[in-house]
């Protein structure tokens, strides 16, 4: 987009021979604007008639394209697509916006199809991996994970065994340093059923829930797998199930999930503190 300077050193857009404020002859001097620009005023549409470039609610805005003096007319697309809704929150005096040009162009106006907000110019995916490394505390566990061995650390306030082991009592925030090595089984406290699909999951629905290894004072989230969804429950008993040896590393990906065993359910008055 370009604008032609004045005189008095405005830039106006859409360009024209005369200043309008004085009638003068503009200087001639093309200046490039944009693309990105701000709203001044705007008037909804939300119920947009045939002769409408949209057929959906939409709104029409000036717009002051970034070193330009003046604002164009323009039709601000919303993404709102109910007939008769009231304009979103988001459209507001001062909002960004950045114009979406035709693939087919003419050299006209009606080249920039609209503007949208500058908020939702995404024009291509991208993504960002990051590789976080654990601290003491993780690492050693990760590192009885890769052995097969599920270690805690015991609180020397409140004698509970922390699992994953932290480096400190969560409760009373004093380090810890005793390990302590777990059994694989464990009771069900709480959980929930998942239907959108993940990964690690078997199927959907899925659980995941807290699982409150024995001799363990705090409760775990995994998976629990093994039995229909419907039929996992508070103070069900669960092991561990261990992928093949040969699959191992230092992660806990070595357990796929927790599935039931055949023991008695754990009373809710012996579990009911964890929930």
């Amino acid at each position: 987009m370009v604008g032609v300077r004045t005189a008095a050193g405005r830039v106006l857009v859409p360009p024209s021979e005369h200043d309008p404020e004085t009638g003068e002859d503009v200087t001639g001097e093309f200046v490039e604007v944009g693309p990105g620009g701000t709203v001044t005023t705007w008037s909804w549409v939300p119920n947009p008639a045939k002769e409408h470039p949209f057929d959906r609610p939409f709104a029409w805005a000036l717009v002051r394209p970034d070193g330009a003096d003046t604002a164009l007319l323009h039709a601000l697309d919303m993404g709102v697509f109910d007939t008769g809704a009231k304009p979103p929150k988001t459209l507001k005096t001062g909002m960004r916006v950045r114009p979406k040009y035709r693939a087919e162009r003419t050299g006209t106006i009606g080249d920039i199809e609209c503007f949208l907000p500058e908020v939702t110019m995404i024009n291509a995916q991208a993504s960002l991996e990051f590789r976080l490394k654990g601290g003491q505390a993780l690492g050693r566990f990760l590192d009885g994970i890769a052995e097969g061995r599920i270690i805690g650390q015991r609180c020397p306030v409140c004698d509970k065994v922390i699992v994953p082991m932290k480096g400190f009592c969560t409760r009373d925030g004093v380090p810890t340093t005793e390990e302590v090595e777990l059994p694989d089984t464990g009771t069900v406290t709480t959980f929930a059923v998942n239907n959108i699909p993940d990964p690690r999951a078997p199927e959907v629905p899925f659980v995941s829930g807290y699982v409150l290894l024995d001799g363990a004072g705090l409760t775990m989230l995994t998976l629990i797998a093994g039995v229909p969804a419907d039929q996992v429950r508070m103070g069900m008993r669960v092991k561990a199930a261990w992928r093949p040896r040969e699959e191992w590393d230092r992660s806990m990906a070595n357990i796929k999930w927790f599935e039931p065993i055949d023991e008695p359910d754990v009373p809710f008055e012996e579990i009911k503190d964890f929930m």
